[in-house]
């Protein structure tokens, strides 16, 4: 959990810290990395509590919700205490709701996949970079070009 805050959401160590000792201290949260109520957005921590997003990273101010409502649609928990897959949105698809490309660490050892065929995209990429077709990749793995596409740009976005 904090590898992923560090490198994916370009979170601070020393920023982790304080929302740590911020929500211990205020809030009487003890294990905060575990707590399903957490979220990030551009660096930053958030909180989900009673209703509303209190900004970690700003000493609990308070943040917008509805920035992060779709987003949090694309996190599927294990009874409601445990992150066990995400389903990331791809850059040319945010406005969507389709879900093709799935992070799950029992999966590829959460390698993002395209999650009707469980080829990583990595290896979609791969496949495109060499030169091969759209076209064929997709009748490979029995997947519509539109997938083969969302997996490259996933890919690129990365």
């Amino acid at each position: 959990m904090l590898r992923s805050l560090r490198t994916e959401h370009g979170i601070s160590l020393k920023d982790v810290r304080e929302a740590l000792r911020y929500s211990e201290r205020h809030l009487r949260i003890d294990r905060l990395l575990l707590d399903k109520r957490l979220c990030t957005d551009a660096g930053e921590l958030f909180l989900d509590r009673y209703g509303q997003l209190i900004n970690l990273s700003a000493s609990g101010q308070l943040a917008m919700r509805k920035m992060f409502d779709e987003h949090l649609k694309r996190i599927e928990w294990a009874d409601f205490t445990v992150p066990i897959r995400l389903y990331p949105f791809i850059a040319s698809s945010a406005e969507t709701p389709d879900k093709p490309i799935v992070i799950d660490p029992a999966i590829a050892f959460g390698r993002p996949i395209v999650i009707r065929a469980g080829v990583t995209t990595q290896a979609i990429a791969d496949r495109i970079d060499a030169g091969e077709p759209v076209d064929e990749i997709a009748a490979d793995y029995g997947l519509e070009p539109g997938e083969v596409e969302q997996a490259v740009w996933y890919e690129r976005a990365a």
